[in-house]
């Protein structure tokens, strides 16, 4: 077990912005070097980095640009988002072993300038992979992008439960209310309400352009390190309390339309078991959520596998302003990814460590307790954060 043993004792970001004018690599080397900063500690003190599969910033490119002379370890994790927890489950894993000392996981691109992820790529099923196996189920019906596969979804989700398009929205509200007082969010000063959502154009239906996470351009890193080492250094630790990792049965690259129920996240389903069994503690426990918000209704689903409400019941948790700042279980309060930065869900777990460091821009009271995910639909990671 790996529980209690490492923290996170530095996090760092560049702006987060539709054109960054500079390379991915500068990006990913800006980031690493203000999280090695803020935990006080220098880049001859690295000797691991974790990405994911999808980073175009090689380990060795990056530790060369920022001056970090030898790596005993590296890994990389696969399914984009939901590699964002399993970074540090990687990391936490690498120092708790004795494999290195100091593990900084990052993540870094110009996903609006650049490569956009949510454009049909029809060669995506041609691939002569599994995964081109896996996108050959859905392509050629036209659900090439994120947004047509989670509308599937979605679609059947309201059918089961009743949901609607103005639970998705309360999702979205909340979001951007955090996001307005965030002076680093992108829509910093921009609330929306629930009539803005429901005034939003369609992308696909059932969801809203305002369902729907940024593209953003930008970075995020992370230092890991052993819970004794980082009590000594610059700023609070995060203990890594859990950390775990979660593919379920028929699972898919992306969403899977394969299985008996198409309204649940079996995956996630996992990773909450594990977290709770290997933090001790129970959703009752959790003071602020960072749940992965690339789609409003993920994170509808998300509350349900993760214990805090019953199969369907979310629409009714969330209705009265729960998920709000002064809520009983305020989420994403940094904005998420639809009103912060949409930077793989790595900027949701270093709002999780400002909640435990008390930094916070929407600070929640008393916090000891904090649960992130990664993305959903896909073979996803979380942890919980409790503090010293």
């Amino acid at each position: 077990m790996i529980s209690g043993k490492t923290a996170i004792a530095g996090i760092g970001a560049t702006e987060f912005s539709k054109d960054s004018g500079r390379s991915e690599l500068q990006l990913a080397a800006e980031c690493v070097r203000t999280a090695l900063a803020d935990a006080g500690l220098e880049p001859s003190d690295v000797d691991g980095l974790v990405t994911f599969t999808m980073d175009t910033n090689t380990e060795v490119a990056v530790a060369r640009e920022v001056g970090i002379p030898n790596l005993s370890y590296f890994s990389r994790i696969h399914y984009g988002g939901g590699a964002a927890c399993a970074t540090v489950q990687q990391a936490a894993m690498a120092v708790a072993t004795g494999m290195a000392e100091v593990v900084v996981c990052y993540r870094a691109f110009n996903e609006r300038s650049g490569q956009r992820f949510g454009q049909f790529n029809a060669g995506l099923s041609g691939q002569a992979t599994s995964t081109g196996v896996d996108n050959s189920w859905s392509y050629p019906m036209g659900l090439g992008t994120p947004g047509a596969q989670v509308a599937m979804f979605a679609r059947r989700y309201m059918h089961e439960y009743g949901a609607t398009s103005e639970d998705f929205g309360r999702i979205a509200v909340a979001d951007r209310k955090h996001a307005a007082t965030n002076p680093h969010a992108w829509f910093y000063e921009r609330p929306i309400t629930l009539e803005d959502h429901q005034n939003s154009r369609w992308i696909t239906e059932p969801l809203r352009l305002l369902d729907c996470c940024q593209e953003s351009d930008g970075g995020v890193a992370l230092v890991v390190t052993s819970l004794d080492r980082a009590r000594d250094l610059a700023q609070p630790p995060a203990v890594v309390s859990a950390a775990a990792q979660g593919s379920g049965p028929d699972q898919f690259t992306m969403t899977s339309y394969y299985r008996d129920s198409l309204t649940g996240l079996p995956e996630m389903g996992l990773v909450a078991r594990q977290l709770w069994e290997q933090s001790g503690i129970g959703p009752d426990e959790v003071q602020v959520g960072i749940l992965y918000d690339h789609f409003t209704p993920f994170v509808l689903v998300q509350l349900e596998e993760l214990g805090f409400c019953g199969r369907g019941e979310a629409k009714d948790f969330i209705a009265d302003g729960a998920i709000e700042h002064g809520g009983r279980l305020p989420l994403n309060t940094h904005g998420g990814q639809l009103g912060e930065a949409y930077i793989h869900g790595m900027n949701g777990i270093a709002e999780g460590v400002r909640q435990i460091r008390g930094t916070a821009v929407n600070q929640v009271d008393e916090v000891s307790n904090v649960l992130v995910t990664a993305g959903t639909g896909v073979p996803t990671s979380g942890l919980v954060l409790t503090s010293n």
